[in-house]
């Protein structure tokens, strides 16, 4: 479908529905994708990060002067706000519920230790005086989703320091069930996507009440991750533990979401299919070691 032109001073539209996680499984792709449908607006920016500002006044908010986009086009009824930190972050989506109850919300779910792998290459990438491997997985190592911030660690340290925390699939799931009925989410996984890009495309727009695009967009890997990083590649040892770590946590998602992880490397090191040598191995090829 050949998007209509922009037009002008047609007002604002609320935000009506939103892709919430998970970090690095392809959100961008998938929002970027949807933005074209000729009935869904683009909004000024991908990631809001409305429901997770601490800052804000939520005894008093204020949604149609803080949580809208600007209309491109009257044919417009649609528009999202893409932020993966919902999913994880505490109050996020009790807020988002105060907001719309009836949103409708998209998750897309990929490998932990995959997805943990991908979160420092992509903090590494954009600033090398972020902690390296060894810190990155020792700063913030809770056994458990949190459910309060740390005490005095500011809101945006955590958001880039919370990577473990993040893998914590099955307890974000229940959570969210807790607060918006099972129907009102569409969950993907993230090999499944890039596998069958049309097939999603599809599900996404039927989940949102749209019409399927005549003409889906092709897949475009947007912000894909850098080819090498410097810093300290994660061991075999590194990886077992994490995924012990996430072990009852996946199997719990498992239970909830009904997404075949079989293919997901944490659950092959879980059921020894898979060395945890080996996967260090795939992993250390996209990390330079630290100059001497």
């Amino acid at each position: 479908m050949n998007r209509p032109e922009p037009e002008t001073d047609l007002g604002r539209m609320p935000y009506n529905f939103s892709i919430v996680g998970v970090q690095k499984s392809g959100t961008s792709t998938l929002s970027g994708t949807i933005s074209q449908h000729r009935f869904v607006c683009r909004p000024p920016r991908k990631e809001a990060h409305f429901f997770n500002n601490e800052d804000y006044d939520w005894e008093h908010p204020d949604y149609e002067r803080d949580y809208t986009a600007p209309r491109r086009a009257k044919v417009h009824r649609l528009v999202g706000d893409s932020t993966p930190v919902y999913l994880f972050w505490p109050h996020a989506l009790e807020r988002m519920h105060a907001y719309k109850p009836d949103m409708p919300l998209i998750a897309v779910f990929r490998d932990p230790l995959e997805r943990l792998f991908s979160h420092w290459t992509m903090l590494r990438t954009r600033n090398p005086d972020w902690p390296d491997w060894p810190g990155f997985l020792t700063e913030f190592r809770p056994m458990t989703l949190p459910t309060e911030l740390p005490g005095g660690v500011r809101a945006m340290r955590y958001k880039h320091m919370s990577g473990i925390a993040r893998g914590y699939y099955g307890a974000q799931l229940q959570r969210g069930f807790e607060i918006f009925p099972r129907e009102q989410w569409l969950l993907l996984e993230f090999r499944s996507m890039l596998a069958d890009w049309d097939t999603c495309v599809d599900r996404t727009t039927d989940h949102l009440g749209l019409p399927r695009f005549d003409q889906r967009p092709p897949l475009r890997n947007r912000y894909a991750g850098a080819e090498l990083v410097t810093g300290t590649a994660p061991t075999a040892e590194d990886l077992a533990s994490l995924a012990e770590l996430y072990a009852a946590d996946l199997a719990l998602f498992e239970r909830l979401s009904g997404i075949d992880t079989s293919g997901w490397p944490t659950r092959q090191v879980l059921d020894g299919s898979l060395e945890p040598g080996g996967l260090a191995a795939r992993f250390a090829k996209k990390v330079a070691p630290l100059p001497a």
